[in-house]
């Protein structure tokens, strides 16, 4: 599970209350300081990330390492005694040594996070190092490329501790978190305002539903005539047993099929699923609708998966074309009438249960397709609670 530490280092002092308290508030996992009487007043729900002073060292601003400029932990001290009321004493190594000692203080059963800042290969390799040893490396990447990042995640691929990564905004969270697909474990954040950790929080809870499909039985086929229908093509590789879910009716939809089957007459486009007339509804992420003739470059949809599983894939383009058109009537066990307006052709094909592959002309009454059946009403793709009838 993906988790995030507030910095409060560098957040301005007149908004370091309200982002305490919007951190745990949003149930933050942890908040890095170098006060270590503030960190004992946070509750036990908050991991307390302790950043140890160094007298030693020539005072700088805070979070910023003296020789770099760059937001870092302070240099380690053996003269420095830690304070209480914390979890981790967050420690900086530059060296294979310093990673050492960190080493061995985990070993001996101190709480202990490593802090890094990669800017060459020697930094690089140190890191990985860190991450295979450590309950926790806090990584700081000093150029915008997210290769090092994938050194650091494969090579510590086994590695038991966390890998934190410095991000230094909510869009850089979100592509830490995609990183070879598994991304970052955790991110080391420092917001500006309060607004800012409950925003990362909506981004930590953007997960993806497990849909509980249903089965739809075929009532009618019947051609409708020319219309303009929407082949969405995406970023992604679907699955064979995956699609999209588009409707007539926001009440219900069918499993629409993806392009990765072969077909005769033309190759496959394993990125594509030819959803339907302009007008469907297909379901997003967050539970919301998007007409098809709103999807374009950079939506983000759903790709469903003949059990039900779900994960967000990006669209790259739409494509609106003039098409003869085929309505599908079908209904639920409750007797919910679902509707599917697709292109009428033979190489246009909808899921049916096991992941059936069906060409769309060839359906008969009775056929059973796979489908979702939503109980909220819709305004602006949203769910709401008003009355709705659509025909």
């Amino acid at each position: 599970m993906r988790f995030a530490w507030i910095d409060l280092r560098e957040v301005p002092r007149q908004q370091v209350q309200a982002v305490v308290d919007a951190a745990v508030h949003a149930r933050m996992t942890g908040v890095v300081s170098a006060d270590a009487e503030l960190l004992g007043t946070l509750p036990p729900t908050v991991t307390r990330v302790l950043v140890p002073a160094n007298p030693a060292a020539k005072k700088t601003a805070p979070g910023k390492d003296k020789d770099t400029g760059d937001k870092a932990a302070e240099e380690p001290s053996k003269e420095t005694k830690p304070a209480t009321g914390h979890d981790v004493l967050l420690r900086k190594f530059t060296t294979q040594d310093e990673l050492d000692a960190l080493a061995a203080d985990h070993r001996t059963g101190t709480p202990v996070a490593g802090f890094v800042d990669v800017r060459d290969d020697r930094t690089l390799q140190l890191s990985c190092s860190g991450a295979m040893v450590l309950p926790y490396t806090v990584i700081h990447f000093a150029d915008p490329t997210k290769i090092p990042l994938e050194i650091v995640l494969a090579a510590a691929e086994s590695a038991e501790g966390k890998l934190v990564t410095v991000v230094d905004g909510l869009e850089e969270a979100a592509i830490v978190f995609d990183v070879l697909e598994r991304g970052s474990d955790g991110i080391l954040f420092t917001p500006r305002s309060a607004d800012e950790v409950f925003a990362l929080a909506r981004l930590l809870e953007a997960t993806t539903p497990q849909l509980e499909l249903s089965t739809l039985t075929v009532e009618s086929i019947r051609h409708v005539g020319l219309g303009d229908r929407v082949c969405v093509d995406t970023c992604s590789h679907f699955e064979e047993d995956e699609g999209i879910l588009v409707g007539s009716y926001s009440s219900g939809f069918v499993l629409c099929c993806s392009e990765t089957h072969p077909l005769p007459y033309m190759p496959t486009r394993p990125f594509r699923v030819n959803a339907g007339a302009l007008h469907s509804y297909t379901l997003g992420p967050d539970n919301r609708t998007n007409y098809l003739s709103e999807v374009g470059s950079g939506t983000t949809l759903l790709a469903v998966g003949a059990n039900g599983r779900t994960r967000r894939v990006v669209v790259g383009r739409a494509k609106l074309e003039s098409r003869p058109l085929l309505e599908i009537r079908t209904h639920a066990e409750d007797g919910r009438l679902v509707s599917l307006t697709v292109q009428d052709d033979w190489h246009v094909r909808v899921l049916g249960p096991g992941g059936k592959v069906l060409n769309v002309t060839e359906l008969q009454p009775g056929d059973e397709l796979l489908g979702y059946l939503a109980t909220d009403k819709r305004h602006v793709g949203l769910p709401i609670g008003e009355f709705c009838k659509e025909v």
